[in-house]
């Protein structure tokens, strides 16, 4: 670490002997040992090391960026020229900042010793287990990667953060066969940190495999109504996403599109619904420390009890529109959990669907959605009633958040972000 310290100083030394009259970079190098499993069979193992460096500067209120795959001085000392150059070439904008000094902090997070026996023993148990405990699902390829990464954030007004984080992740592409029936692909990732781990116990691994094999008794749904879609921990991370881009994110809030844009401490969803940025949450592996912008991260509300609390601005966004600048930049994301189970949710419900998998285009700027329904289930009087072909979903998001009916006492965890399921009511069903 002492030495990217020093290659972090003198980028930024480089920076100013350029002409910058304030400079940012961060200075990183790790590595990645990655196997792949294709059909069945080992098919790649290899090391991959990287470096890199990014380089920020601010000349007469203008900006200039670049990023180099190289920690060598004379690369650092070219990519520095044009760094500068490229700012003073482009145009002002006094609300152009780096981040001011507080306090400089060291990070270690993850595991702290490699055991790739381990691992690849792991990997091949799981490979067995998904065999002997789900002999429908065919396993396209799983990815299984040990990534250790060192990094240095510092700058001009004397910033100075390290991190040092290792983990390991599993990720698989899968599908159902039998005989002449099929399904689609589906996958799904996790992260954590302890070789020993028996991966099939992670996240919600049998759960996935199941309702994977259960789609191949997929029908139409030829029928259209308006009900209750149970949205799973997965498909709600890239939902909640969704919303956060187009009612929360830098660009919508300075642009003025959001339809939350003035609706700090107003309600924009139901009073049982609350969402937190979490990448200090213990389940969470090796989440953010230090912002984007050069700040200690600090985990906080974005809505609490359905009250907006906050936007996901930048430091820019904020000084451009007066608003506050985020504690993190962080996409771990984690909501409150609810007081009944996930069967009490269906049991409720008289006609809805619940949704895996979605795929659809952007949302409207008002935020209406429509797309595809995927690897999804028709609830019936309360019931799992089958597997639905490709069906579409509708609605909007705004709308949509006010509408919660029911949020699982269960959790899942990626290693990334904390999700129950969520049930939305008003959401416009199309089959056929």
């Amino acid at each position: 670490m002492n030495g990217l310290k020093e290659t972090a100083q003198y980028v930024l030394q480089a920076l100013l002997s350029a002409g910058a009259q304030q400079a940012q970079c961060s200075v990183s190098s790790g590595i990645k040992e990655e196997f792949n499993i294709d059909a069945g069979a080992f098919s790649l193992l290899r090391s991959v090391f990287n470096s890199g460096v990014s380089m920020k500067v601010f000349v007469d209120g203008k900006m200039g960026q670049a990023f180099i795959n190289s920690l060598e001085k004379a690369d650092i000392d070219a990519a520095a020229a044009e760094c500068v150059q490229s700012a003073r070439v482009s145009v002002v904008d006094e609300c152009y900042s780096i981040a001011s000094f507080t306090e400089n902090a060291d990070f270690t997070d993850g595991t702290q010793k490699h055991d790739r026996d381990c691992f690849f023993d792991r990997v091949r148990e799981f490979l067995a287990d998904i065999n002997s405990e789900f002999p429908k699902i065919m396993v396209e390829q799983i990815i299984a990667e040990y990534v250790e990464g060192n990094s240095v954030l510092a700058n001009t007004n004397g910033v100075l953060y390290t991190q040092h984080n290792a983990n390991y992740s599993v990720g698989a592409m899968y599908s159902a066969h039998e005989g002449e029936q099929t399904t689609s692909f589906n996958s799904f990732g996790i992260d954590y940190t302890d070789p020993d781990s028996r991966i099939m116990d992670l996240g919600n691994c049998r759960e996935m495999f199941a309702r994977c094999e259960a789609e191949l008794e997929t029908r139409p749904l030829e029928d259209k109504f308006e009900g209750v879609a149970v949205f799973a921990p997965a498909c709600l991370d890239s939902m909640l996403s969704t919303v956060l881009d187009n009612f929360c994110s830098d660009g919508v809030i300075v642009e003025g599109t959001s339809p939350w844009k003035n609706a700090i401490g107003s309600a924009v969803a139901h009073p049982s619904f609350t969402l937190r940025v979490i990448a200090h949450d213990e389940r969470v592996v090796c989440g953010e420390r230090v912002t984007d912008d050069g700040y200690i991260s600090v985990d906080y509300d974005i809505i609490k009890d359905g009250i907006l609390q906050d936007f996901c601005l930048s430091e820019y966004a904020a000084r451009k529109t007066g608003l506050k600048r985020a504690p993190s930049t962080s996409s771990c994301i984690g909501v409150q959990p609810g007081q009944v189970s996930y069967e009490e949710i269906i049991s409720r419900i008289e006609k809805g669907i619940l949704v895996c998998r979605f795929s659809g285009g952007e949302p409207a700027t008002n935020g209406d959605f429509s797309g595809v329904a995927k690897n999804s289930f028709y609830i019936e009087n309360g019931k799992i009633a089958y597997p639905v072909s490709e069906t579409m979903i509708s609605g909007n998001l705004a709308q949509m958040m006010h509408n919660v009916v029911g949020i699982s006492s269960q959790v899942i965890c990626d290693g990334t972000c904390v999700l129950p399921y969520v049930a939305f009511d008003g959401i416009t069903v199309s089959g056929g």
